[in-house]
């Protein structure tokens, strides 16, 4: 299982983004997927997750009411979109699902089980 995390880029301050995560060698349907968070040099962060049937969604509370997670199993595809971005926010992006079908959103990274390649969010002030 192969994700892939796209449509990083850069934006100024107070702009927008719209993240969108796939995968290859198993549809994210029916898999919780959760959006993490990495600047080099520290640990990964949580940042917003969605349950496998998108009922369900959990956000860092430096994000919340700023950026939404949302997915379209007929697309195979979970989104997070960003708005009104701080230069904090500056970061690889990466998006990560879980083994087993059905589970509940998690803010630990150790609970997903496949990640792809992140995309790369700058916010310049």
């Amino acid at each position: 299982v192969q994700l892939q995390a796209s449509g990083g880029g850069s934006v100024q301050a107070g702009g927008s983004l719209r993240l969108s995560c796939t995968a290859s060698g198993r549809p994210l349907n029916n898999y919780a997927t959760g959006w993490f968070r990495q600047v080099l040099g520290k640990e990964s962060e949580f940042v917003a997750g969605i349950s496998w049937t998108g009922g369900s969604t959990d956000y860092a509370d430096s994000v919340r009411g700023r950026f939404t997670v949302s997915r379209d199993n007929a697309k195979n595809t979970v989104y997070l979109q960003m708005n009104s971005l701080k230069p904090e926010d500056t970061a690889v992006y990466y998006c990560g699902t879980q083994r087993y079908q059905g589970g509940g959103v998690v803010r630990v990274s150790a609970r997903y089980d496949y990640w792809g390649q992140g995309t790369l969010v700058t916010v310049s002030s």
